[in-house]
């Protein structure tokens, strides 16, 4: 009774969608604004469920044809101001194939990010280890606030983000700490400038917010939703602020949800992780040395890398230098798939031919828009999400002090978020992710074991905080965002979860998916 009267000026609108509300989403002090942001997620999802979504063909820039279709639904800018200004996100939609009596209603995907867009989701229906779903499901990719075609971010010129080629040290000079320094100084403030007051409101809680108003808008009374990475984050704060909207949920590589984690710690444990993910790799490499010649054993590799980065400081091969090199080779920390072709790019520049790396590793220039609405998404969301060291002395010390034992992406991914230390706007206190054992459905956690963007610890961190949830582990392995992928053991449970909700009801453990095969580029001798 007490948010009806402090904010009776919403009328009774929103009462019917307020005794379902969960208690602790009114709770003073529980989230920013407390009552109002809740009374306005009420309100606005209200709003949508009248409204709908008007779908129709999807604009050429989304690159889904026919029957694809593609619409907008309107959220609050501001939830503490519902009445305020609002922003269009971007939806798609695939219609489920199977017959009307298999039809369970929508599923909502989100790929991760922050600043990742999900209108691809609809493709995913032809994949053949998506096909079951897709016979149940209608396929709904959305664009979050700030991604895409979706009240898009900015911060700097496009031109200027994607320059190169740029350096990687793994132990930076003083003059290039500096460098850097200035460098995030002028990021921080081309965000402010170029977003203005709007820019406080890019959050995980209100990308939380407005996935209700998208599950309103579709006609859903409760949510089925899988998020992967960062789409597990707001996922989980989804379901501590909607318990009762829940239907079912798949957090597929999971973010640690703990609130000391939110994000400069989560950053500092990801470098950590990417070392020994590193290592996996250099280690499978040095297995195939009779393929790619970079050494018998991990460390031989690891100095073949470091003489192909020494090189390209000298003579970038065309704008690949050593920040395009280690960006590159990054991407076998996040998927397996990627390393004969890394391995293969590598192999052949230090044998002359710098073409394969250039193909893997140039930045291409009409992705560059994308590449930097993508980069401003992300550094908004997390610096706006949880305040972060303000002292340059602390990220000096922490990050000094790793990169002794984690070289390879430690400088990097602290360069890349030292704007958060010159934010402008006012940081918020992160969500304590939790449920009352009871208040949720049962929830579906996967992850792998060695998953080096989202270290293992953090699936059971938020399988302790929802009661009911299972974990799939897939043992022995570091795919980042494994579910719809070749382990025929993962996807069957995730099937039986979005097609039943039955969960394994200790959880369960898949092998791990098969080596990838020591395939040779051209040049390099093939396996005997």
């Amino acid at each position: 009774m007490r948010a009806v009267a402090l904010y009776g000026a919403l009328g009774s609108l929103v009462l019917t969608t307020l005794v379902s509300a969960p208690a602790d989403a009114l709770a003073p002090g529980h989230t920013p604004g407390g009552y109002a942001e809740a009374l306005g997620a009420a309100k606005a999802a209200q709003q949508a469920a009248a409204a709908g979504i008007r779908f129709g063909a999807c604009p050429v820039a989304e690159g889904l044809p026919a029957p694809f279709e593609c619409g907008t639904v309107s959220v609050p800018l501001d939830y503490a101001h519902p009445h305020g200004k609002h922003i269009n996100l971007t939806v798609s939609r695939g219609r489920a194939t199977g017959p009307a009596h298999e039809r369970q209603g929508a599923l909502v995907y989100n790929p991760g990010g922050p600043g990742g867009s999900g209108m691809f989701f609809p493709l995913l229906a032809a994949v053949p280890q998506w096909k079951k779903l897709a016979k149940a499901y209608d396929f709904i990719g959305y664009a979050p606030r700030g991604v895409g075609r979706s009240a898009p971010l900015s911060c700097v010129n496009p031109a200027s983000f994607a320059k190169a080629p740029t350096d990687a040290p793994q132990h930076p000079s003083a003059a290039y700490k500096r460098k850097k320094i200035a460098e995030a100084k002028a990021y921080a403030q081309g965000c402010a400038r170029k977003a203005g007051a709007d820019l406080r409101h890019f959050t995980s809680l209100n990308n939380a917010r407005d996935l209700d108003v998208l599950r309103a808008a579709l006609g859903e009374r409760r949510l089925t939703y899988m998020g992967a990475s960062y789409g597990t984050y707001f996922g989980a704060l989804y379901a501590t602020l909607f318990p009762g909207h829940v239907r079912r949920m798949v957090f597929d590589s999971v973010v640690d949800p703990d609130p000391k984690k939110i994000w400069y710690r989560s950053n500092l444990d990801q470098s950590a992780a990417f070392e020994k993910r590193w290592g996996d790799w250099r280690r499978w490499v040095a297995r195939h040395d009779k393929v790619y010649h970079l050494g018998r054993t991990a460390g031989q590799v690891l100095a073949s890398y470091d003489r192909a980065s020494k090189r390209l400081g000298h003579r970038p091969a065309g704008k690949v230098g050593p920040g395009e090199l280690q960006a590159a080779l990054l991407q076998v920390g996040y998927t397996d798939t990627y390393w004969a072709r890394g391995a293969n790019a590598l192999a052949a520049y230090l044998r002359g031919d710098a073409k394969p790396l250039r193909v893997l590793a140039e930045p291409d220039a009409s992705g560059a828009a994308a590449s930097e609405n993508a980069n401003a998404v992300y550094t908004a969301v997390e610096c706006n999400d949880a305040r972060w060291p303000r002292s340059w002395r602390v990220w000096d010390r922490d990050n000094t002090r790793l990169a002794e034992r984690a070289p390879f992406e430690t400088w990097q991914n602290a360069w890349m978020n030292l704007p958060c230390a010159f934010w402008k706007t006012h940081s918020q206190r992160p969500l304590d992710v939790r449920a009352a054992r009871g208040a949720l459905p049962p929830t579906l956690l996967l992850a792998s074991e060695r998953d080096a963007a989202t270290p293992y610890t953090g699936a059971l961190e938020l399988r302790r905080r929802l009661p009911g949830s299972a974990l799939v582990t897939e043992r022995d392995a570091g795919t980042h965002g494994i579910g719809g992928g070749p382990n025929r053991c993962v996807n069957r449970h995730l099937d039986t979860y979005l097609l039943t909700g039955a969960v394994p009801a200790r959880g369960a453990q898949c092998a791990p998916r098969r080596e990838p095969a020591a395939t040779a580029g051209k040049g390099l001798k093939q396996p005997a």
